[in-house]
């Protein structure tokens, strides 16, 4: 089987680890992943903001990069969501059947929910607002995680909530969005957890200048590190 990479801007500028892991469980499991080099945003930024003439281009831009592809995936629900929830209105309409976010392509496309995974650490999951509520992820990620030989699943109080950081409402709504992400900290640390995991960097990127700034005992991981880790090849940092 061959799948389209589309890493998304925030895992390409901030996070390529997460990009690398994704290709190397991808691999593993089977898949040859291709990278479209002439993806870049997908203009979810200008779309959430009302930007639709900016959002436009970028669109088209992507529909045209990942054009002929039957699988395409991606390690963050957000920018998924807006491929099969938004191209549509901008008349691209066939790319978005075709856009999976990683853990439901795994499960529901690969049939798999034991990668051969090794992350020895205790872990709580975050579901992110777009994986939750526009993707329907369900317990795909959970079931995933649970099938790590090593990682010990402690459940997220409140896990439902907003960690308050939607893109640009993060920026126009600052005391809100700090204050629901201190919330969320608040509840990952009371679980004794030492990573708090998500489908989404935009998400853990936010909480996790939290965490920095009070000093909290928690890593923000994506899930794509932590199902890419082996015995052979763990994950490089401890958190």
């Amino acid at each position: 089987m061959r799948v389209a990479l589309f890493v998304t801007c925030v895992n390409d500028a901030v996070y390529p680890s997460t990009g690398i892991a994704t290709v190397r469980l991808l691999e593993r499991l089977g898949v040859e992943v291709d990278f479209p080099r002439a993806q870049t945003c997908c203009g979810q930024p200008q779309f959430n903001t009302g930007y639709r003439t900016q959002a436009e281009p970028l669109v088209q831009r992507t529909a045209r990069a990942f054009a002929g592809y039957e699988y395409i995936v991606t390690p963050s629900g957000s920018c998924a969501a807006m491929v099969r929830d938004h191209y549509p209105a901008f008349g691209e309409s066939a790319l978005g059947p075709r856009t999976y976010e990683l853990t439901e392509f795994v499960v529901d496309v690969l049939g798999v929910t034991d990668v051969g995974a090794w992350f020895p650490y205790t872990v709580t999951y975050h579901p992110s607002c777009h994986g939750l509520r526009n993707l329907r992820l369900g317990d795909r990620p959970r079931r995933l995680l649970q099938a790590v030989r090593g990682l010990e699943l402690r459940e997220l109080p409140g896990a439902e909530e907003c960690c308050g950081f939607g893109g640009t409402f993060a920026v126009k709504n600052a005391e809100v969005s700090l204050a629901m992400g201190r919330d969320k900290i608040r509840n990952a640390a009371d679980t004794g957890a030492a990573v708090l995991c998500g489908a989404d960097n935009s998400c853990l990127m936010h909480l996790g200048g939290i965490i920095r700034r009070q000093d909290a005992p928690l890593r923000p991981l994506h899930i794509a590190e932590i199902l890419g880790a082996t015995e052979e090849h763990p994950y490089a940092q401890e958190p």
